[in-house]
């Protein structure tokens, strides 16, 4: 079986959005960094939704990928939700104590509504 990787982006109010399709791993992981990369030097937003939700597998590397991004995102005051679904990786954020570190959401629509801006800022 051959396994295809394909990374979306756009934005949504003040979020980017990075929607991730395929196996995560090692072989793939260094384009969805370069498409991060991208993402955040050219919106210059600090809100990133990942929609990870046609994930089905992601190994060490690409969770590497995830916590790199989460690390930028923190030191430059921004925010960083999955949009993940009941399964593999769902299992692995709760197995290596990731899951108190991570945002997470339902469905892209859920991580949209807790990302808006509920209140001016001040």
């Amino acid at each position: 079986m051959i396994s295809t990787f394909d990374v979306q982006t756009w934005r949504s109010g003040t979020c980017v959005v990075v929607q991730a399709t395929g196996e995560l791993d090692m072989a793939v992981a260094p384009r969805l960094r370069a498409e991060i990369d991208h993402v955040l030097r050219e919106a210059g937003t600090p809100n990133l939704v990942m929609d990870l939700t046609g994930v089905p597998f992601c190994d060490s590397v690409g969770l590497g990928v995830l916590v790199g991004t989460l690390t930028r995102l923190k030191e430059a005051h921004g925010r960083l939700m999955l949009v993940v679904s009941p399964g593999m990786i769902t299992h692995l954020l709760t197995i290596t104590n990731l899951d108190r570190h991570f945002e997470t959401r339902d469905s892209l629509r859920e991580a949209l509504d807790a990302m808006a801006p509920s209140h001016s800022p001040g």
